[in-house]
């Protein structure tokens, strides 16, 4: 299994990344949520600044974000920095992305198309987007030679999302620890926490590099709509957001997400819960699960570190290693 990280992405990311690199991480995804991270393609560019072998790629990128050419351009301009063989690409239908900006994610027919198209302009085709004709003009010293090709990543899940993977992506990136099989490549996001030796799970540490699981997990319960009976503490934690206006509840929600946990969450992130969701390990644990994980189909872990990032990146893959 390939180790690889993912960023919830800060200003100080390209010199995480530039750490990952050198503790032998072989690809660092970026989130692509601009209401909550700094812009990724500037940051992705910044980290191949500043490395040389680590692959870099949006994870995942949410096509309603950007016209299709400007994400050829901005594919065209991290290649020509990093290396074409160093860039991969996974997009998505749009879940924190499109949820902190109020709106639902995409259809996947909407997504097929816009990575068609992207796929065409970097291969140098004149194709068609929004009634027009359109192509890459840049000439050399511009951009990169076409055509260019990296890997596309799909994160889906569900029936129409995989369907959408299998017909036109080289693999599939998942979000909940649940493989699909069929994939030569299949990376899975994977947030939590290693426990130092002699470490308990009530440690100030590790709600801080944890906590944010617990809301998280809340949020794509809350968001889709889903059955939350079995869920424990949900309704009360939903409840804390009624005095919001409901116009803006999305934004009060995803305060600090995927970073750490807000006022309004943090009564509901205990240890229990933590626990409960799975992301807190011993170093034994850690590896018998992503051992299980590869038996069944997952051939790269996309670690997100929180917290201390570089010192979460540091005990993250010793454990790993064993």
């Amino acid at each position: 299994m390939r180790l690889t990280c993912a960023f919830a992405t800060s200003l100080d990311t390209p010199e995480h990344i530039r750490v990952a690199e050198s503790l032998g991480y072989e690809r660092a995804w970026c989130y692509d949520s601009p209401a909550l991270y700094p812009d990724v393609w500037v940051q992705l560019c910044r980290a191949a600044e500043r490395t040389s072998a680590i692959g870099l790629g949006p994870g995942v990128l949410i096509p309603s974000l950007r016209h299709p050419m400007v994400t050829a351009a901005a594919i065209g301009t991290l290649v020509a920095i990093a290396g074409q063989e160093r860039v991969a690409v996974a997009v998505g239908s749009g879940f924190t992305g499109r949820f902190t900006l109020g709106q639902r994610p995409l259809r996947w027919a909407d997504v097929v198309t816009y990575v068609q198209v992207v796929r065409a302009l970097l291969r140098g085709e004149t194709t068609d987007w929004d009634g027009a004709r359109i192509q890459m003009l840049h000439p050399a010293g511009f951009g990169p030679a076409r055509p260019v090709d990296v890997p596309f990543l799909l994160a889906a899940a569900g029936p129409k999302g995989i369907a959408a993977a299998r017909e036109i992506a080289d693999g599939l990136f998942i979000a909940a620890p649940v493989p699909v099989a069929g994939f030569a490549w299949e990376a899975c996001l994977f947030p939590g926490t290693v426990l130092r030796e002699g470490e308990t799970i009530d440690a100030p540490r590790v709600m801080a590099s944890a906590g944010h699981t617990v809301p998280v997990g809340y949020h794509f319960v809350a968001e889709n709509r889903l059955s939350h009976e079995h869920i424990p503490g949900f309704g009360d934690w939903l409840r804390a957001y009624d005095d919001v206006p409901a116009a803006e509840r999305h934004l009060a929600m995803h305060d600090l997400h995927m970073i750490d946990v807000n006022d309004r969450d943090r009564p509901f992130v205990t240890p229990a819960r933590i626990q409960g969701l799975g992301r807190v390990w011993t170093p034994a644990q850690l590896r018998e699960r992503l051992a299980a994980l590869e038996a069944a189909g997952v051939t790269d872990i996309a670690f997100q570190p929180a917290g201390d990032i570089c010192a979460e990146l540091e005990a993250f893959a010793a454990a790993a290693r064993g």
